[in-house]
């Protein structure tokens, strides 16, 4: 204290009373935040009991993260601790987005050994705006279903809908998700395969046909497949003949083949599971079926 009676404190004091530093001290003191009460004769700044109370305050914003600007809206009643507390709140969660961002972009660099030109790449990607990110899935599905007016109309509504962006709060998996996604959409040879597999869809369906058949058929196709798998019927099995029966009637197995081959493969797998992830919906891909009707289908063509 300076002097008896006085009530008046030193910085040297404050910071020995608070454990802060003098030097933090001092420099929130010059940023405005903590205003000296008086100065002594030697120059010294000098702060009163109130200033404690303040001190305490300062740090506390502080630590929680806020900048100076906004514990100065705070002191000089500008703003509630309330209302900053919600802006920073917002700053937080925007900053948590980006680190979750980043964190999966250097997870996916680390586990495809990246280089340069492709750690760019996943980053750009990435950090695209939600309506960016929207423009790319949308320009996708019109180049995939421009003109093909009689595709299955549950099929459109469903194409429509996997314009799937990122969660609020996305995890790893999901950001990751996107990045090949997006990579996936991008490349010409991809969509020539998603364009096909619905020119086959568009030509194969007649006009009295109901919305949806195209998804009874694969229901249908998955139920009898996965029963004669679990019954332990191979591809090649003679028994296996009814199986595509009661799935493909009397169709012709080339042209089923074709279309499975279009519409079934790898790559359209993997960008269903895509959306799954990004969806956080559970995978329903059903490979093991159509790879088991595809294997069903060559036996009989090489007979």
């Amino acid at each position: 204290m300076i002097e008896a009676g006085t009530g008046l404190f030193t910085i040297g004091e404050l910071a020995r009373a608070t454990g802060l530093t003098v030097r933090t001290i001092r420099f929130w003191s010059d940023e405005g935040v903590l205003t000296p009460v008086t100065r002594s004769a030697g120059g010294y700044r000098l702060y009163d009991a109130e200033s404690f109370a303040r001190l305490e305050l300062i740090r506390t914003l502080r630590e929680l993260g806020l900048g100076l600007g906004h514990v100065r809206e705070v002191l000089s009643g500008e703003r509630t601790v309330a209302e900053v507390a919600e802006t920073h709140v917002a700053a937080l969660d925007a900053q948590i987005r980006s680190l979750k961002v980043t964190r999966a972009v250097l997870s996916t660099v680390a586990r495809r050994g990246a280089s340069a030109k492709e750690t760019t790449l996943m980053n750009r990607l990435a950090r695209l705006s939600a309506a960016e990110r929207r423009r790319i899935l949308e320009e996708f599905v019109e180049e995939t279903l421009h003109g093909l007016d009689t595709v299955d109309p549950e099929i459109r509504e469903r194409m429509l809908a996997t314009v799937a962006d990122l969660p609020e709060d996305p995890t790893p998996e999901q950001v990751d998700a996107w990045v090949e996604l997006a990579e996936m959409v991008q490349d010409p040879r991809f969509r020539a395969q998603m364009r096909r597999a619905t020119e086959f869809n568009a030509a194969d369906r007649t006009p009295e046909a109901p919305a949806g058949a195209s998804m009874w058929f694969v229901k249908r196709l998955v139920e009898e497949v996965g029963d004669a798998r679990r019954r332990g019927v191979v591809p090649q099995d003679p028994e296996a003949d009814e199986v595509l029966r009661k799935v493909l009637g009397d169709a012709e197995p080339a042209a089923v083949l074709a279309r499975l081959d279009a519409a079934f493969n790898d790559r359209v797998a993997r960008y269903r599971e895509l959306l799954c992830v990004l969806k956080g919906q559970p995978l329903a891909v059903h490979a093991e079926e159509f790879a088991w009707l595809s294997a069903a289908l060559t036996a009989r063509l090489d007979r």
